[in-house]
């Protein structure tokens, strides 16, 4: 493999006076009342919160993650005037496959921590941040939909010189991989999502009883768990203001949605650590607010912005337990040339880093079975 020219290699390094300014503001945090007894009825739980921004303050190290996160290359590009952060994770077995994975919101390559180094025994991983997304820095022009981000995605797989390459993707990273998928078919390998949203439902297809269970379980997280995706849609730069000045409310805008996506109680299923290595990411990098745009640029753009024509290159479905969006299987296989289905025993939205092990086989068995065939 020839690396072309436009990859500059680097490493992640935060000024001290970062990390002294956000203990700072943790040690003048100013909270809300909350209501006895209600919990995270109303969002984050006031209880929860303060215990993980006092680990926060007194207990959590940034520099160990820093040192985990630099334990495997690191790379920059600029793509339409863009720039591209990346982890380049090569693997020694020469028969490995090239895999771009892509994260999405509130999320970002720390979420994968976990599953580069079991990983890359079969593959090439790569997974670079989404523009205006931590590393990657902030957006500073209109137009980074999902499907324009796919086209710079797939100029940094041709920077690294990978000319076939599979592709792994949940949240927005989803939408990512499938526009590279229908854009480029003739790159891509396969296709494994860890989420899935449809556009065109089959009207009077009868479901089976845990389809239509889970169907019916994300219908309810769409009338009540979505405002979110309201505010981020249309006013990201009002709500940017507050995520970018106060750590406390950073924290609290995001804790709550690693709670309510995974699969198990959040104590069980994320370590405080491992949630601030995430949340601290947006801080310290400043792109809270850039980061939410994507939101806005997805409703600009619409139909622009996802695959018009069912995608033909082979795609597998992880439907882990905990994820949030769950069409039937007949829906998504009007819109995916789905060869395979599977339902990993635990897991949720994150599932790589709630569920590594599993997330991890259930990759590994997918393109085990196309090179099978």
């Amino acid at each position: 493999m020839a690396r072309r020219p436009g990859l500059e290699p680097t490493t992640v390094s935060v000024p001290d006076s970062v990390l002294n300014d956000l203990r700072a503001r943790l040690a003048r945090t100013r909270l809300p009342n909350q209501i006895v007894g209600i919990g995270w009825e109303q969002g984050t739980d006031r209880d929860y919160l303060e215990s993980l921004l006092s680990h926060w303050r007194d207990r959590y190290e940034w520099r160990e993650t820093e040192s985990r996160l630099n334990s495997y290359p690191q790379f920059v590009t600029t793509v339409d005037g863009q720039r591209i952060h990346m982890i380049h994770a090569r693997s020694d077995n020469p028969a490995a496959v090239p895999l771009l994975m892509t994260h999405g919101w509130p999320g970002s390559v720390l979420e994968f921590l976990d599953v580069l180094g079991p990983l890359s025994t079969d593959f090439h991983v790569v997974t670079p941040s989404l523009p205006g997304f931590t590393f990657s820095g902030d957006t500073s022009d209109r137009g980074w939909h999902p499907r324009r981000i796919a086209a710079a995605f797939a100029e940094v797989m041709d920077r690294l010189g990978y000319e076939r390459y599979g592709l792994q993707g949940g949240d927005w990273g989803s939408l990512v991989s499938a526009n590279i998928a229908d854009l480029y078919p003739d790159r891509v390998i396969g296709l494994h999502l860890n989420m899935v949203t449809t556009t065109r439902p089959l009207p009077g297809v009868e479901l089976p009883e845990d389809e239509r269970l889970a169907r019916e379980a994300s219908e309810r997280w769409r009338r009540t768990g979505v405002g979110y995706q309201e505010i981020q849609g249309t006013r990201p730069q009002s709500l940017g203001y507050a995520l970018q000045d106060s750590p406390a409310g950073l924290a609290a805008w995001i804790v709550e949605k690693f709670r309510e996506w995974s699969h198990g109680d959040i104590e069980v299923a994320f370590t405080f650590d491992r949630l601030l290595d995430n949340i601290t990411a947006y801080w310290v990098t400043g792109t809270a607010t850039s980061s939410l745009r994507i939101y806005w640029e997805m409703r600009q753009a619409r139909r622009e912005a996802v695959p018009i024509d069912r995608i033909e290159v082979p795609t597998a479905i992880a439907m882990f337990p905990g994820e949030i969006s769950y069409p039937p299987r007949a829906w998504t296989e009007a819109a995916f040339n789905v060869v395979r289905w599977s339902k990993p025993v635990r897991g949720g939205h994150f599932a790589a880093m709630e569920a590594p092990e599993e997330f991890c086989e259930d990759v590994g068995q997918f393109f085990r079975q196309l090179q099978a065939r």
